[in-house]
């Protein structure tokens, strides 16, 4: 999804502080290097101790741990340029009675956009998941993946992924893998994964 732009909340600072905030970053970077870019999040036992031994707030901290385990919502968003041509898909796959299918994609000379679709029976009971809002993820070996957008209802959805680098026009035996999520949880896969091969 595309963010807002970041605005300095203030033009106040203290400079007595900037070399504490360098240490706060460096140790961010160990963070990620003794984890292999995975720390997780920490237990709330852990978070209420810290908050008490550093007499910090423990929702500042939830926050802040929260924006840690989900930094890749902060990497730079590319935006498609230089619109080159649309490649028909008609690709499509049933999984749980839902109909999954990707129509098109969009190249551009920076990246790709696949439009995902999922349609499923209104008439007849609906199923737990189909009643509450869930989110998916596309995952392609070598690219990174990025929806941007989505809409839908009585039955339909549609979501816009943005993928770069560019996949190429001749795209036959690349394999598209979708998870679905329960927002904001992304580490709570539910159901299948779905992989539309194209």
């Amino acid at each position: 999804m595309k963010r807002m732009p970041f605005e300095r909340p203030t033009t106040y600072y203290d400079e007595r502080v900037k070399e504490i905030d360098e240490k706060i970053c460096e140790l961010i970077k160990k963070r990620k290097e003794v984890s292999s870019n995975n720390p997780g999040y920490p237990p709330f036992e852990y978070i209420t101790s810290w908050a008490e031994k550093f007499e910090l707030y423990e929702d500042l901290l939830k926050s802040m741990f929260s924006s840690l385990w989900n930094e890749k919502v902060y990497k730079p968003l590319i935006e498609p340029e230089g619109f080159r041509r649309n490649l028909p898909v008609l690709k499509s796959i049933e999984v749980d009675d839902r109909l999954f299918s990707i129509i098109s994609i969009r190249q551009y000379s920076n990246s790709s956009v696949v439009n995902f679709n999922m349609d499923w029976d209104i008439t007849s009971d609906l199923t737990e998941s189909q009643l509450r809002h869930t989110c998916f993820e596309l995952f392609i070996d070598g690219h990174d993946c990025r929806m941007v957008d989505g809409a839908g209802g009585n039955g339909h959805l549609h979501y816009n992924f943005i993928v770069s680098p560019p996949l190429p026009d001749d795209n036959s035996g690349i394999a598209l893998t979708f998870k679905e999520y329960d927002p904001p949880f992304r580490d709570k896969q539910l159901g299948h994964e779905v992989l539309i091969r194209l």
